[in-house]
């Protein structure tokens, strides 16, 4: 008489000999390794009693979870009323431009997204004048100090960026 079973991975059903039970083998479909049962009527699986402190324990973390994200999303709705005015554009010098969006640059190619686009908030702003200061460092044969070790198609690529946030 042979074993027959389905294999674990690909579903095949598989006939063994008698020999193979209890024995590990390979898929001849998939060639998986898997387990052959034994036909052993002793054999039998016993399975751990369900714990009903622990069932219960999980519906109460659930229902928890459920109200929490409900709290959560609640809080993310728009408060009603008018809605406060940002504070007016700060007059923000030539210079103080200029380190900012050399600072913007560097923070970019060092990778530090998040700082980069809050000082790309405050360039934006000025747009005009920014984008000046922008084709002035990109025409330049001779990179600012701080920006001299980034490549300079990486350099470009940055100017690029920024120049398109803020037109």
């Amino acid at each position: 008489m042979a074993i027959t079973f389905h294999c674990e991975h690909c579903g095949k059903k598989i006939e063994a000999p008698d020999s193979s039970g209890g024995k590990w083998g390979k898929c001849p479909a998939c060639h998986n390794k898997l387990y052959v049962p034994s036909l052993d009527a002793d054999e039998e699986i016993k399975l751990a009693p369900i714990d009903e402190s622990d069932e219960e324990k999980k519906k109460r973390l659930m229902a928890e979870t459920h109200r929490l994200t409900q709290d959560i999303l609640q809080e993310r709705d728009a408060p009603e009323g008018p809605v406060e005015v940002a504070e007016p554009i700060s007059n923000m010098g030539e210079k103080e431009l200029t380190k900012n969006i050399i600072m913007y640059l560097r923070q970019m190619a060092n990778g530090e997204l998040n700082q980069a686009n809050g000082i790309a908030e405050l360039i934006a702003p000025h747009g005009r004048k920014a984008v000046e200061i922008l084709d002035r460092i990109a025409l330049s044969e001779i990179p600012e100090p701080e920006l001299a070790d980034i490549p300079p198609q990486v350099l470009s690529g940055l100017i690029r960026e920024l120049r398109t946030r803020i037109s």
